[in-house]
């Protein structure tokens, strides 16, 4: 359904006026950051087209022709405006990577607890339709130094290869990883093939010298994590 036909008070703008930015999902607020859509499609269809295509979190790793592609659709032309999209999701990509600069104060996020990375992937996880594997690099004073998206689909052992996990804690020289990854379902207890892959990758981390600090599961606001589970 087109914006325009949608009724006056349940548009993204009506919505954000009514009730605060936060109570619009993030096609939503991309549709009021785009304004107008083409003659193809509404903002907000266009919206939740490239966000099921794209998590807003990978934005970045693509390059501005694969985000043009992606916007344009199947329209054999880029037009002006799909170029100006691509920079205003860019833009917004980078103004959100300097917020969360300025409000940790220019420092980086500490890790003390599987709650604080709750906090950190619950809103990225809340939308996902499949498994997610995600690790995140740590110093020596468990700040994060970066998170990495490493496996979509169903955690299964012969799919997740160690080398797959550690290549980029090697390549940064983290001194320990988390990881993270998501219950779509909702319910964070872990499978047996779960807790097999968090065994077999803290080993290998023993290896290579980098500590697996914990394995966090999350499912809608909760989570289950190996450290509370081994002690």
């Amino acid at each position: 359904m087109r914006i325009k036909d949608l009724p006056s008070f349940n548009k993204p703008s009506s919505k954000l006026l009514r009730n605060g930015a936060e109570s619009l999902d993030t096609a939503e607020l991309l549709a009021i950051i785009f304004g107008v859509g083409n003659k193809n499609e509404s903002a907000l269809e266009m919206s939740n087209r490239i966000l099921k295509a794209c998590n807003l979190h990978r934005i970045e790793d693509l390059g501005l022709k694969e985000l043009i592609n992606l916007i344009k659709d199947k329209r054999e032309e880029a037009e002006t405006r799909d170029y100006v999209r691509a920079m205003q999701l860019f833009s917004l990509v980078e103004l959100s990577k300097r917020y969360n600069k300025l409000s940790n104060k220019g420092y980086k996020k500490e890790i003390r607890s599987a709650k604080d990375i709750l906090h950190i992937f619950v809103d990225k996880f809340r939308n996902y339709k499949k498994e997610v594997l995600s690790v995140v690099l740590l110093d020596t004073k468990n700040q994060v130094m970066s998170i990495k998206e490493v496996s979509v689909g169903t955690l299964n052992s012969s799919l997740i290869h160690p080398r797959e996990v550690f290549k980029e804690a090697i390549k940064e020289s983290a001194y320990a990883i988390i990881l993270v990854h998501n219950h779509p379902s909702g319910d964070p207890k872990p499978s047996e093939e779960d807790i097999e892959i968090t065994k077999s990758l803290i080993e290998a981390g023993k290896m290579l010298n980098i500590l697996v600090l914990d394995h966090v599961i999350i499912g809608g606001n909760k989570y289950w994590n190996w450290l509370d589970f081994k002690s």
